[in-house]
């Protein structure tokens, strides 16, 4: 008989590394960071209210854990301010961290869309990677980013333009 933990890991555990992966793209640190997520999940189950599904919970932990590591690392205001910094697509096209195994596959378009998104704010890319690579709702997004629904609409037509634009030149 499987446990609630060995459960909810086998049911989520590969979109949550994908997730974690996608923000922070590099394989040992999203590894750890899962790391701390099951140490929080295993600590916080019993105080899970069902409000939500579990799917959501278990990414806004992801979530939380992952600006957790940003905020650590002092990486997030670095990325940040590289957003508008004249040489931020040199960093972005030298970076040469590996992807996940699934995004090696795919064709060039893909890869395009997905160096693209490096370029967009860090809450335009959790929108875009919770919305269309994880397939949550619109009000799912909001949950596991605790925000506003039309933050989350803002947000993802704003990413949207961006990564249009980017994919034009």
């Amino acid at each position: 008989m499987k446990t609630t933990f060995e459960t909810l890991y086998d049911n989520y555990h590969q979109d949550l590394y994908q997730y974690v992966f996608y923000m922070v793209r590099n394989q040992e640190e999203a590894e750890d960071i899962l790391q701390d997520v099951y140490v929080k999940v295993l600590k916080s189950y019993q105080s899970f209210r069902g409000e939500s599904s579990e799917k959501t919970w278990l990414f806004s932990i992801a979530r939380h854990t992952t600006l957790d590591f940003f905020r650590k690392q002092k990486r997030l205001r670095d990325r940040m301010s590289n957003l508008f910094s004249n040489d931020t697509e040199e960093q972005l096209i030298k970076d040469e961290a590996a992807l996940p195994e699934e995004i090696v596959v795919l064709d060039d378009q893909m890869k395009r869309i997905y160096k693209a998104l490096n370029k967009c704010s860090n809450d335009q890319k959790q929108v875009i990677i919770l919305r269309y690579i994880q397939s949550f709702s619109i009000q799912e997004t909001a949950d596991i980013m605790s925000c506003s629904i039309s933050k989350v609409k803002t947000n993802q037509h704003r990413a949207i333009n961006k990564l249009r634009k980017i994919l034009r030149k």
